[in-house]
């Protein structure tokens, strides 16, 4: 604790830090991208992403292996949506992780129109196991998109005395960033998502659409998003950078898989060489869209 810390001061640290927990338990990934973010930045994507962590959890497992039945999970779902928008509205949680979320929301201008479609998107996987073109758009919109806004809600507007709308073509780059991430994980995690959890996220089972199809979708989104990047403030482009390349080169190497439904993976050897370009300030890979 440092000399001029308050006790809120210190509460708001301390949901930092344990936000910063939640994601470097759970994606290694992510934590190294989140190392190439300014200081500025940094605490505030960490706190968004810990919270999508934590209700991500209670539809995809571990609150089932706790002894949860759907009804329960979606209560429990339930209750931290009214806790998170309570806290961004007060301003204070007595959950960490709420309300490391609920600081950075106020400050970045993230309210309910993010938020609410985020908790749509996670309650579907309680009740929903089978996607069509329709519902899958809905669901990557809430689960991914909302994520990416919220994440550029941080990016234009931490440390700004008054949160800035941002314009039309960072949204858009957000938006589908968000959507190839999406894409991608449910491409890598097609055999776990059927077997584990009984869901198809794509339609694939049912012939809806192609395997190649989806790949092509996501090396159009990444391209997209690609070209905006530049556009972003420069404490944010090499962690954006690295994170767009990272999926590009997941994307290639689900294209060569022969394995459709095994997960791909990249190396770390790889993944350093990959940040390590961002960090030299190296612009986006470019994508066969």
């Amino acid at each position: 604790m440092t000399a001029h810390e308050t006790g809120l001061d210190l509460y708001d640290r301390t949901a930092r830090d344990a936000a910063a927990t939640v994601i470097s338990r759970y994606s290694t990934s992510f934590s190294l991208a989140c190392r190439l973010l300014g200081p500025r930045p940094r605490p505030h994507v960490r706190s968004v992403y810990a919270l999508v962590r934590v209700a991500d959890e209670i539809v995809d497992g571990p609150a089932e292996a706790a002894g949860l039945s759907p009804e329960e999970a979606g209560a429990v779902l339930d209750a931290l949506e009214v806790e998170t928008l309570s806290a961004v509205e007060l301003g204070f949680s007595a959950n960490l992780v709420v309300h490391a979320f609920a600081r950075t929301a106020r400050e970045c201008g993230i309210d309910g129109e993010l938020i609410r479609p985020f908790f749509a998107s996670m309650r579907t996987d309680l009740s929903t196991s089978r996607h069509d073109d329709a519902s899958h758009d809905a669901y990557v919109y809430g689960s991914a998109e909302v994520v990416g806004l919220m994440c550029l809600q941080v990016f234009v507007n931490a440390g700004a005395p008054h949160p800035l709308t941002p314009s039309a073509e960072l949204v858009d780059g957000a938006r589908r960033l968000g959507a190839a991430f999406q894409d991608v994980n449910f491409l890598r995690d097609l055999d776990h998502d059927a077997s584990a959890l009984g869901r198809d996220y794509l339609g694939l089972e049912s012939g809806g659409v192609s395997r190649a199809a989806v790949l092509d979708r996501i090396d159009a989104d990444l391209a997209a998003a690609a070209a905006v990047i530049p556009k972003l403030p420069a404490d944010c482009r090499r962690a954006v950078t690295a994170a767009h390349d990272l999926f590009a080169e997941l994307s290639t190497r689900l294209r060569r898989s022969t394995a459709p439904g095994g997960r791909v993976r990249v190396p770390d050897p790889v993944k350093a060489r990959l940040a390590a370009r961002a960090w030299l300030g190296f612009a986006p890979r470019e994508v066969r869209a």
